[in-house]
């Protein structure tokens, strides 16, 4: 099997922005795109519209359906291919295979090429890669149907791995549909305050420095910890024991809800069982008699009182602050406890498929990342 330069193989366009002083070259008949029109999975769906007056007067080209397209600039190594004809920007580079190389086998060659790419990332503000680096990518070169062979491969393992986002998306989404099912109508007759049995904030500023920071010792959990709305280790970041005796009053435990305040705000989880002692800088201990935890959660993410009162509050839907006042103050109904303990069973049994799904997802990532690599050494 023979081993070529891409550039031997393939033709390279380039794209640009017209000017968006001049209202002529806007809003005409042209789909034009950028890399945020391009979704990691490939797919693309224009925003913009231009004319004929912008591609004849400005460095943007229309380049025609089939068209593979590669970002070379802020997302480097995305990878789409054009359903109909569309005028690209600068950020994106458009190949057109020569008759030795097959479309989708040129695809699936880019996608395996992206961390090569990225190590030739420039750039001072915008980083991005050159048209020489794309074209020195060394490309293995069966024959056509062997090429086609292959790309049908990888095109039934991508399907495969489609399908099992697709039921994760779904099942990312049913907890809330359960929520709103049970609870959407139920008024929000209480605060946060009336019925958490604790609720701490801190530490903040000089109560504890980054320096402070340890390789061992006492967790300190943060934003990252939260994000996604489900608890997550991540980077891990500790404090010495003599200096979490100052700031015990922190310390979160099982069950607790934790609310971030600062940064991307509003993300909420609950504490698992296992936690070893830990700190946070906002803790909600609900009161077991009246509140579940994993309901609490629920009405800070989905019950729209709960949501109006969070927006209300910091002015506007970009929450950048939350303090305690505003935390307390939040209205949350409370059904009886044998209903919320109903939701609770319903969203863990979610929590669970999820979790299998997940894993499941994972082994198809590691499978698929195999066969590509399998493939472009010419052992599929």
């Amino acid at each position: 099997m023979k081993t070529v330069a891409l550039g031997d193989v393939v033709a390279f366009t380039n794209g640009g922005t017209p000017s968006r002083s001049k209202a002529e070259y806007w809003d005409g008949s042209i789909p034009w795109i950028t890399g945020a029109d391009i979704s990691e999975a490939g797919d693309v769906a224009a925003r913009s519209f231009i004319s004929d007056a912008a591609v004849k007067g400005s460095s943007t080209n229309v380049v025609p359906q089939g068209t593979v397209l590669l970002l070379t600039r802020t997302s480097v190594g995305k990878v789409g291919v054009l359903a109909e004809p569309m005028a690209i920007n600068q950020d994106i580079t458009a190949i057109t295979p020569s008759g030795e190389l097959d479309t989708r086998y040129l695809v699936h060659f880019l996608r395996t090429s992206k961390p090569a790419l990225m190590r030739n990332l420039r750039g001072a503000t915008i980083k991005g890669v050159t048209r020489d680096d794309v074209a020195a990518l060394k490309l293995a070169l069966p024959p056509l149907p062997e090429q086609g062979r292959i790309a049908a491969i990888l095109d039934h393992a991508d399907a495969l791995r489609a399908k099992r986002r697709q039921v994760l998306a779904h099942l990312d989404s049913m907890s809330q549909a359960i929520f709103y099912e049970m609870f959407a109508d139920c008024s929000a007759t209480s605060t946060v305050q009336s019925e958490a049995s604790l609720i701490r904030t801190g530490p903040f500023g000089s109560q504890l420095l980054h320096s402070e920071f340890v390789d061992e010792g006492i967790a300190v959990l943060g934003l990252d910890n939260v994000v996604g709305n489900e608890f997550r280790w991540s980077e891990r970041r500790f404090i010495t024991a003599t200096k979490y005796e100052q700031l015990k009053r922190y310390t979160v435990k099982p069950g607790d809800v934790l609310i971030s305040i600062m940064g991307t705000t509003g993300r909420c989880v609950v504490v698992p069982d296992d936690i070893p002692t830990a700190i946070h800088i906002c803790a909600i201990t609900p009161d077991p008699s009246r509140l579940h935890s994993t309901f609490l959660r629920a009405a800070f993410l989905w019950h729209p009182e709960s949501l109006a009162h969070l927006r209300r509050q910091t002015k506007g839907s970009i929450m950048d602050g939350l303090n305690m006042g505003i935390i307390k103050s939040v209205p949350i109904p409370v059904p009886p406890l044998s209903v919320q303990h109903e939701f609770a069973e319903r969203a863990e049994q979610v929590a669970t498929n999820r979790g299998i799904m997940t894993r499941a997802a994972t082994a198809d990532d590691h499978l698929f990342a195999s066969l590509q690599s399998r493939a472009f050494r010419g052992e599929l």
